[in-house]
């Protein structure tokens, strides 16, 4: 990979917004609720990297295969790898069963029983060349001139009125919409307002600090975000979510060597003489309703435990 600079970059970011752009100059596409994948091929081989540079190559072999749907020599491509629910939509839960696998034996199996697909949606590196600088306009025009779709690669879609696919996002409850200025470029790990993200529903990536137990499994989870002081801050807990009782066991069973005596949390949970402390050094991602100033989530719901760094929980990002 070194030999072309193919070296693995953080993608460029959206910025989360309220207000979908209403002009000729913007595009917009469905955000799916999956994991960012960029896909660098050298010529020989093919490597796959999350958006925190993290390699998932072996993860997802049914895209590993470039030449089955890219007529590229070389190339980085941007997108977002997703599987669906049992009620046909996006599901983060399903795509993190996937994501997850460290023990990559079980791949085969999850490749049947998880099956994914790979939306392009950017093409930042061509025949030898960053594209990044041209706009974006040019860069889609290129992606449909290479790409060819297949069972398991499709390209994302491009709508002129961002009001009526939100609707439809809302309407299916799906996570919502990427609004994208025609004119941008692409900033290797940039994030600005030219990409816009506008959410149906909200969510977080927050810490696990404890845990409550009915019958000897653990039942609900106690959350929690950092402060500028670098104190945890309890901000709720969830019992509900997309965890199967075979996933609340398995995770009932991790959490054994964690265990504490000390409240990690500087504010004392509502939960706090049932629960039992953990090391917070587990993250998990959530739904919520509304975050009412000074008080708990209302209503979060589980979407699925993640691989990202407790210490990077913070209110301020939660919040954005």
């Amino acid at each position: 990979m070194d030999a072309l600079n193919l070296k693995p970059i953080v993608p460029f970011e959206p910025v989360t917004v309220d207000e979908i752009p209403d002009s000729p100059k913007w595009i917009h596409q469905v955000k799916w609720d999956g994991v960012r994948i960029l896909t660098y091929y050298d010529g020989k081989e093919v490597l796959l990297y999350n958006r925190k540079m993290n390699e998932r190559t072996q993860n997802y072999p049914e895209i590993t295969d470039i030449s089955k749907y890219c007529t590229a020599q070389t190339v980085v491509l941007d997108g977002e790898v997703i599987a669906l629910g049992s009620d046909g939509k996006p599901s983060f839960h399903e795509v993190m069963r996937r994501d997850g696998i460290r023990k990559y034996g079980r791949v085969t199996t999850m490749m049947e029983t998880v099956p994914i697909f790979y939306m392009i949606f950017d093409v930042i590196y061509f025949n030898g060349k960053w594209v990044n600088d041209r706009p974006l306009k040019e860069r889609q025009i290129l992606l449909s001139s290479i790409i060819l779709p297949t069972q398991n690669v499709q390209i994302v879609s491009s709508q002129p009125d961002g009001k009526k696919l939100f609707e439809v996002m809302e309407d299916q409850n799906m996570e919502g919409i990427v609004s994208k200025r025609m004119d941008s470029t692409y900033v290797l790990s940039g994030k600005d307002s030219r990409w816009r993200k506008i959410k149906n529903y909200k969510d977080l990536i927050a810490v696990i600090g404890g845990v409550t137990y009915r019958q000897g499994i653990v039942n609900s989870i106690l959350l929690g975000l950092y402060n500028e002081e670098n104190e945890l801050v309890y901000i709720g807990h969830a019992g509900t979510g997309k965890l199967s009782n075979t996933e609340w066991e398995a995770f009932t069973r991790l959490i054994d060597p964690l265990k504490i005596k000390e409240r990690p949390f500087i504010n004392a949970p509502e939960k706090a003489k049932s629960a039992q402390w953990i090391k917070p050094t587990l993250t998990v991602k959530v739904q919520y309703i509304e975050w009412p100033e000074g008080h708990s989530l209302r209503q979060p719901s589980i979407q699925a435990f993640v691989d990202y760094p407790a210490e990077k929980c913070s209110i301020s990002t939660g919040l954005g």
